[in-house]
């Protein structure tokens, strides 16, 4: 359990997605200006991330490797997270519209998010186990979380203050943060290690 619980909180602070392997930068970089925005799409992310991979794994190593027919494995887990995304957006356009709206092109674009095909294909890379899945994609996602909505948060702020040169308005300011914060999060480096 102890393991589970290291992968889990490696995977948010050391192996940080969008810091540490910097995928998942287009909506990144432009959902990090507003706070409800990042929060939600970030939200949405994980949810489409967890299930995905609590998907993707059984259909891998009790399916296609029995049948060998591993070579179709991308296929496959685009198919599942194509469908996944399109299960989300059903359920934001019925309960959430306003926030749907806001997200724009982004939410189906969550399908070629790079962060929901590397989650799934670290799991077949890294060999984990069910459990690990689950835990690394759940920490991956929410670590991909801590840094949108951080992000978001200093970029509002610095909208606040509205003293921002003009060559850094924009997306440059938001990689400047993200490069600071990722400098930080390098503190976390020796204290937890994902196999």
């Amino acid at each position: 359990m102890l393991h589970l619980i290291l992968l889990f909180f490696a995977a948010i602070f050391t192996h940080n997605i969008a810091l540490t392997y910097i995928l998942g930068m287009c909506p990144f970089l432009s959902l990090s200006r507003n706070i409800n925005v990042a929060t939600g799409m970030a939200a949405a992310v994980t949810f489409v991330v967890t299930l995905t991979a609590a998907i993707n794994w059984p259909i891998y190593h009790l399916v296609l490797v029995p049948t060998h027919s591993e070579l179709i494995y991308y296929i496959v887990f685009i198919i599942v997270i194509a469908a996944s995304v399109q299960l989300l957006e059903m359920v934001m356009e019925r309960f959430f519209p306003s926030l749907q709206s806001s997200f724009g092109i982004f939410l189906p674009l969550i399908t070629v998010n790079c962060i929901v095909l590397a989650v799934s294909l670290f799991m077949i890379l890294r060999n984990y186990t069910f459990l690990q899945t689950i835990f690394f994609s759940v920490g991956s996602s929410l670590g991909w979380m801590l840094a949108i909505v951080m992000v978001a948060a200093i970029n509002e702020k610095l909208e606040l203050i509205g003293d921002i040169p003009k060559g850094y308005k924009g997306t440059a300011i938001v990689m400047v943060i993200a490069g600071i914060i990722a400098l930080s999060f390098i503190g976390f480096g020796g204290m937890l290690k994902i196999q």
